[in-house]
């Protein structure tokens, strides 16, 4: 997840950052895009390298994360396409290969960094924020606090409120609730929650959601109208109490 001292990064206008994601994978690809809307960055998604193509000449994206094997071209090809069009642009490879050679050719032909599946979404978000960094993007001061309802989280001191009566919360509790309130009345599944507060490469225990998600509505909403509800089938959301 986001460090809570990592400010958001913008274009020098203030905009949001555009993020190109290349990947066959449709699964890949929108767990990409959920986590770096995270950030606050606007996202296209493209599975084809055709569509990369036509995505980034209409996108103008501030980066790319491109899959390196593609059904029609490959990426070295999408990025030789799109650098003709943005020599500039930051682009990070995203493969399951991960010889010294094939490292060493995408990164030849241009490419800025390499990933190799299977990965995890943070680190992802890293290494394009360190990019997007290098090619100028700006920091975007943001209030710390998160509100939703009568329920406030402060990123700074951890410390959360629920209609001015504090909540003590345990270290990965605080991060679950944190994912929840930035994505309020956002259905999330167990699978983009196991990626954002554990980590864990596209799989893992689903019941370790559930176990924490019941931790949090015993401290966030016992003895009050609820906030956290369960979406059978779909996941959890997070939403002022009616």
């Amino acid at each position: 997840m986001t460090s809570p001292d990592a400010a958001a990064l913008t274009r020098a206008d203030g905009s949001p950052l555009r993020v190109l994601v290349v990947d066959d994978e449709v699964n890949i690809a929108e767990l990409l895009a959920m986590a770096l809307r995270y950030e606050g960055w606007e996202i296209g998604i493209a599975h084809t390298g055709r569509a990369a193509v036509s995505t980034a000449k209409e996108l103008r994206p501030d980066a790319i994360v491109l899959d390196w094997m593609l059904p029609d071209f490959d990426g070295l090809e999408v990025l030789r396409r799109v650098r003709q069009q943005q020599p500039d642009v930051p682009v990070l490879f995203l493969t399951a290969r991960d010889s010294v050679e094939d490292r060493v050719a995408g990164l030849t032909a241009g490419g800025d960094d390499y990933v190799t599946k299977p990965f995890s979404l943070e680190e992802v978000v890293a290494r394009l924020r360190g990019q997007l960094r290098r090619a100028g993007a700006t920091r975007r001061r943001e209030s710390p606090v998160l509100t939703v309802g009568d329920l406030t989280l402060d990123e700074e001191s951890r410390e959360v409120f629920r209609g001015g009566d504090e909540i003590t919360l345990t270290a990965t509790e605080f991060e679950l609730l944190r994912f929840l309130m930035r994505n309020p009345r956002r259905v999330l599944s167990k699978a983009q929650i196991l990626d954002r507060v554990w980590n864990y490469d596209f799989g893992g225990q689903a019941n370790v959601v559930e176990l924490y998600i019941s931790y949090l509505r015993k401290k966030v909403d016992a003895g009050r109208a609820p906030m956290i509800h369960t979406m059978r089938g779909a996941g959890y959301v997070l939403k002022p109490a009616e």
